[in-house]
């Protein structure tokens, strides 16, 4: 009977030894598990623009040499339909959280004081998440560099909501080579570092580069976990500033004006199959100028090499990152988006403004500070009706790049709808994250976007069945192909997009039943997330 009680003794002890064994092997190969799967989920690069217009690109029918975006674009897909908020501030709120801007607060501009609450209030509210908060819930590290424009005051700054690093501009322009030469009409333009006020130096300095730099070095000190990018740059936004090698590179190219550069590049788009050959390029702004009535043309000419210029300094320091992710061998791994903030700035007159230093040898240096107007805007646009702000195609449609090879097949173009409101559903989709219900004690919004995914892994997606857009009494309704659209003066114009997309042939007095039907839509819209009726 001992010798029993001896063998179960001994049996029961290695079996509780070897379940222990497992048992530790297993916790081990769990957390290895674990670490393999936070290795496998992909980094995000989401690049912005400012103030680039639709056909600003090489990829989208442009003369401007942006060959490290175009092989972005080239080996991922293009979008010939996707919006943004034509404005910079909704923009970047509605990238930044899902949601349209109202329902962030950002339905105008920036404000830089608390008294204001609301869908006005100009700065981001509490009822919202951005993508670095919720990506920071999966164990992403989250880095900024660029503007920013959401929020004036340190309480709404980058790194209070959910980025770890940020380096920029907190505010909307900026002298690029000297930000204490950026005080326009008593605004003052806040730089930050490090979640701080910095004022950069004054020599040897571009901000295109600087924003840059600061990326490589997030990147340089980034460990194991994914991590989370949001590169956005502020070129071409005004002013024109451009190093003199860039702009040296493109005088001379723009002399035969805009008339002629709108319709080379239309004829580009279409060889691309970008846009439909029985869309007619749009009639030049009539608020723009005739090329034939410039005074001086080589003045002119020099402004939209400069604005080139700027774009083509932005490629460039593009290419830089993609060379450090590739040093990383983290390129594959990384879903990089690509797009901007609103088309083409026409906010200045039809020649541009010149503040200072306009025509005596030093535009384009940090002692100018002018823009290149609604003439060269309008050939930005191409083939679209007009610009930043306005909620016709010209003001809200953008380039839309993404590339990230284990899903996306190169070289696509896509005609399938998407929108700015799109890019959180389509992250949190990557790895089935949760939109979150509550943050930090408060109520969060529902997501309004749908994943992009499909749409890259090249099936027809289950499409917004409406889109809508408001600034500024600019109004907009997209409905499948039908699109009910208004400037401020409140006059409705209707325009079917699959025919006309260069909204043409307005047909608000051929439909009327639908156009109730879209201005009840739009107004049911705007009473559930506060828009001003």
């Amino acid at each position: 009977m001992r010798k029993v009680d001896r063998k179960m003794f001994i049996l029961k002890s290695v079996t509780t030894i070897l379940g222990l064994v497992l048992g530790v092997f297993g916790l081990l190969f769990s957390q290895i598990s674990c670490s393999s799967e936070e290795l496998e989920k992909p980094n995000i690069l989401l690049i912005m623009a400012d103030d680039m217009g639709f056909s600003d690109l090489g990829c989208y029918g442009s003369e401007i040499s942006t060959p490290n975006i175009d092989k972005l674009a080239y080996e991922g897909i293009r979008f010939t339909q996707f919006y943004n908020a034509a404005r910079c501030c909704p923009t970047r709120a509605s990238l930044l959280t899902g949601l349209y801007p109202h329902q962030t607060g950002m339905g105008g501009m920036v404000r830089s004081d608390l008294e204001k609450e609301g869908p006005y209030q100009g700065y981001l509210n509490s009822n919202c998440v951005t993508l670095a908060e919720v990506l920071k819930t999966a164990n992403y590290k989250t880095y900024m560099s660029g503007k920013w424009h959401v929020g004036e005051l340190p309480l709404n700054w980058p790194n209070q909501r959910g980025f770890d690093k940020y380096y920029g501009l907190i505010s909307g322009a900026m002298n690029y080579f000297d930000i204490s030469k950026s005080k326009r009409k008593g605004l003052k333009r806040v730089f930050v570092k490090g979640g701080e006020l910095f004022d950069p130096p004054t020599e040897d300095f571009y901000v295109t580069d600087a924003f840059t730099d600061e990326a490589l070095k997030f990147l340089n000190d980034h460990d194991k976990n994914p991590f989370f990018m949001y590169l956005a740059y502020n070129a071409p936004h005004w002013p024109l500033h451009a190093k003199p090698e860039d702009i040296e590179k493109q005088k001379g190219k723009y002399s035969k004006g805009w008339k002629d550069l709108r319709e080379e590049r239309y004829k580009k788009q279409i060889a691309m199959g970008l846009i439909n050959p029985d869309w007619e390029l749009s009639p030049q702004d009539p608020r723009a100028m005739d090329w034939e009535d410039v005074e001086d043309k080589e003045r002119l000419d020099l402004k939209m090499a400069i604005y080139a210029a700027q774009i083509e300094s932005m490629d460039q320091n593009i290419g830089r990152i993609i060379k450090k992710l590739q040093e990383m061998n983290q390129l594959d791994n990384t879903l990089i988006m690509f797009l901007s903030d609103n088309g083409g700035c026409a906010e200045t007159g039809a020649l541009g403004f010149d503040a200072l230093g306009g025509w005596d040898g030093k535009l384009g240096t940090k002692d100018s500070y002018s823009s290149y107007g609604r003439s060269w805007s309008n050939a930005s646009n191409t083939p679209f009706r007009l610009h930043k702000k306005r909620v016709h195609e010209g003001g809200i449609a953008t380039p839309f790049i993404a590339r990230y090879p284990k899903l996306i097949n190169g070289n696509q173009i896509t005609n399938q709808v998407g929108h700015i409101i799109d890019v959180m559903a389509t992250v949190i989709g990557l790895f089935n994250a949760k939109y979150p219900t509550n943050y930090e004690g408060n109520e969060i919004i529902p997501l309004e976007g749908k994943s992009l995914l499909p749409i890259f892994e090249g099936i027809e997606r289950d499409s917004h069945d409406t889109l809508f857009w408001e600034h500024q009494k600019n109004k907009a309704i997209r409905k499948g192909d039908w699109k009910l659209v208004s400037i401020s003066d409140g006059t409705w114009e209707l325009y079917n997009l699959k025919k006309d997309r260069t909204e043409l042939n307005n047909l608000v007095n051929e439909y009327p039943e639908l156009v109730q039907e879209l201005i009840l839509d739009y107004k049911l819209w705007a009473e559930r997330c506060g828009v001003e009726l």
